[in-house]
């Protein structure tokens, strides 16, 4: 058996699918490419392909990280080279590489990931402030609305780093590293409420940390 980490970009064309779907498209692209996966044991056995996190409906991705095991060896650029005429518009082999099949999952070495956020906002030294104040908290008690009811957590640590990167022409873009591991995930449009800004104009993830 083989494991492969593959890094691709999830663009505009595609932002809208889930990631439950994002993963059966990947698994149709293997099968098309003539991609022998591995399978799971158990009574219900699923091709063992995983991605290292979650992406939200409408973010925008440059870095998303996915480990694949195919049953015969198979270097990183011929697998890129059998799977690009699969690919749909919107989803883009960036890099991939071998894995030890006995290193830790994606899931397990995950830390932090990177967001770029655009949002409307007239004063940028207005912005800074707002930032300075939410960074120098001890605290941040907050609510996420589910399906099913609220749920409270402090957002203050999930929030790694936080600083305005750009002001242009009534936008300004923030650079952002959230928490995002088995004890929490901080949400982008969770921290520009938290800054009294509107609706984000965009959103990408830009980068995921992995623990070394």
């Amino acid at each position: 058996m083989n494991r492969l980490r593959i890094r691709f970009k999830r663009e505009e064309e595609i932002k809208f699918i889930s990631h439950l779907d994002l993963t059966r498209v990947w698994q149709r692209v293997f099968r098309r490419a003539g991609v022998e996966m591995a399978y799971s044991d158990g009574f219900t056995p699923h091709p063992r392909l995983s991605l290292a996190a979650p992406l939200a409906l409408g973010v925008t991705s440059s870095c998303e990280l996915m480990d694949v095991y195919t049953v015969k060896a198979i270097a990183g650029h011929s697998l890129a080279c059998m799977v690009s005429d699969q690919l749909p518009t919107g989803l883009e082999i960036d890099q991939v590489c071998s894995v030890p099949l006995e290193s830790p999952t994606l899931q397990s070495q995950l830390r932090f990931a990177e967001y770029m956020v655009q949002v409307v906002a007239a004063e940028a030294d207005v912005i800074k402030q707002s930032i300075d104040s939410l960074m120098s908290k001890d605290s941040l008690p907050w609510g996420h609305r589910r399906d099913v009811g609220m749920k409270s957590y402090d957002l203050r640590p999930l929030i790694n780093s936080l600083c305005l990167e750009t002001a242009k022409d009534m936008a300004v873009m923030l650079r952002m590293k959230l928490r995002c591991d088995s004890n929490g995930a901080g949400r982008p449009e969770q921290v520009i409420l938290a800054l009294g800004l509107g609706t984000p104009l965009s959103i990408q993830r830009t980068r995921l940390f992995l623990q070394s």
